[in-house]
């Protein structure tokens, strides 16, 4: 897809197709307007007929409409005036793409970005725009899985802005936006990858890739590596899997030279079966999304490399299979962490915890001015908070507040979550340190509490993705979030 910010008059627009709004009921946008005073009431008329109400995602494709240099004209319905918010523009802006999917349209001029939006600039709308539009043209492919499909629809996007003097910020808007997109596509690709090909030497390979391409440094520790340093923990995990473990350490040095850096953690469980504590089998083809941790800071990275922020960051992805075998950790087993700390395993499936707990003691060495961890971390998470928001835990109200503020921004949005210490003692164990589930009641914060017993030495703060990094049903697939989450917070923290 191609896209460029200009400034002109729909009537005037001489592309295959040109995108304005209809609010309810039958209300014209000024762009809509516009092309209705250039047609003499053409598109009134047709309102007035009933074809069409403004209702929010609803489209009306015109062709030939009088007066104007296009070959069509699309009406998208906007709902009602009044509640026209962030939500309402990224649905009006999806449904406009999807409405010229298939179409004989290659070439569009959109006008939505002209639309009010309630403390939201031009800026955003265009990011949110790109990103939108880039979401819905996605398609998976690979080819050791399908076959790429051939698209019919929109090719190239002209962006309208209501101000000569916003195309400056326009074309920044559109660099931001499209980064972004690059960095959620990334994730997406590696989230929908079946588990027989994305296997942590795979994540590893994918790792050195965008090392390569972006001038950043890379580690990967292999098993002998991750012994010497203590991790047993996340060795534990990989004891039933044929998978050799891999713990890759990817560093982005842009920022001022000794400036402490950010830590991004992802959670990279290629595919989890549970271990010796099985999943049912419904649905278990979705643990692959498993690794949608490591993929969301892999993307995050290509977007920030992408558009050339400077700071100085570090990425940590812990990487292995969560298989049941006759040398897999059983529930019962004790295992040592890195950090020296013992953990009583009494469900294998609660792995996720297990690996980045080791992660999070190495990170130490890098003496992080923050670290964020991601992963999908827990059903409990899915229950308290759906599809629509990822969990937020944190060790420092600001840090917290931060992240929540960038997902705002972002539209990839985030719930703060307690943690308060009453929850750690459903950790108790009588035989270790800590037992590695508190039982059911606050699954997602006492799986939160865990992880803060080994971030106690720096600004911590834990996303739980599990809502929110995939879809099931006829949309099944991997969100890519939350990379835009990530990436909004990592440009706030620029010099």
């Amino acid at each position: 897809m191609e896209f460029s910010i200009k400034n002109g008059s729909p009537e005037k627009q001489r592309n295959d197709c040109v995108i304005v709004g209809i609010f309810e009921t039958r209300k014209l946008s000024a762009a809509a307007a516009a092309i209705d005073r250039a047609s003499v009431g053409y598109i009134s008329n047709i309102l007035r007929r009933g074809d069409m109400e403004g209702k929010l995602g609803s489209s009306l494709l015109l062709h030939n409409v009088p007066g104007t240099l296009c070959d069509r004209v699309l009406l998208v319905g906007l709902g009602k005036e009044k509640d026209f918010r962030e939500r309402e523009y990224r649905k009006a802006a999806l449904a406009a793409v999807k409405a010229l999917d298939g179409h004989g349209a290659n070439d569009a001029a959109s006008f939505i970005a002209e639309l009010p939006v309630k403390k939201r600039d031009i800026s955003w709308k265009i990011e949110q725009m790109v990103e939108v539009t880039m979401d819905a043209i996605y398609r998976f492919a690979h080819p050791r899985c399908k076959k790429e499909e051939e698209r019919r629809g929109v090719y190239k996007l002209v962006i309208n802005v209501p101000q000569r003097n916003d195309l400056k910020k326009g074309d920044m808007a559109l660099k931001k936006g499209l980064a972004i997109a690059a960095g959620v596509r990334l994730a997406k690709n590696l989230g929908n990858l079946p588990g027989n090909i994305c296997t942590p030497s795979y994540l590893a390979e994918q790792a050195q890739e965008l090392a390569q391409s972006y001038g950043l440094q890379i580690e990967v520790l292999e098993r002998e590596d991750m012994q010497k340093l203590g991790m047993g923990s996340l060795l534990g995990v990989a004891r039933g899997s044929r998978q050799p473990p891999k713990f890759i350490v990817l560093q982005y040095r842009k920022g001022k030279a000794g400036k402490k850096p950010v830590a991004l953690v992802g959670k990279g469980i290629t595919f989890d079966a549970g271990g010796i504590s099985l999943k049912p089998s419904a649905e278990m083809d979705e643990m692959k999304y498993d690794m949608c941790g490591a993929a969301s800071v892999l993307g995050t990275l290509k977007a920030v490399a992408e558009m050339d922020l400077p700071l100085n960051i570090v990425v940590i992805i812990p990487t292995c299979e969560n298989l049941p075998d006759g040398d897999a950790t059983k529930p019962g087993d004790i295992v040592t962490s890195m950090s020296g700390q013992t953990i009583e395993v009494l469900n294998t499936d609660a792995e996720g915890r297990l690996i980045l707990c080791d992660a999070l003691t190495y990170v130490e060495r890098f003496e992080p001015e923050s670290v964020v961890d991601i992963a999908t971390l827990t059903g409990a998470c899915v229950i308290a908070l759906g599809q629509h928001a990822s969990g937020l835990f944190g060790n420092s109200d600001s840090l917290v507040k931060e992240l929540a503020n960038a997902g705002d921004e972002a539209f990839d949005r985030a719930w703060p979550m307690p943690l308060w210490d009453d929850y750690q003692e459903q950790l108790k164990s009588n035989f270790a340190d800590m037992a590695n589930i508190g039982g059911r009641p606050a699954g997602s914060i006492t799986a939160a509490c865990f992880l803060s017993r080994f971030a106690k030495k720096f600004d911590w703060a834990h996303l739980d993705i599990a809502g929110t990094a995939w879809k099931s049903g006829k949309d099944k697939g991997a969100t890519g979030r939350p990379v835009a989450l990530l990436t909004h917070f990592l440009m706030g923290r620029c010099d």
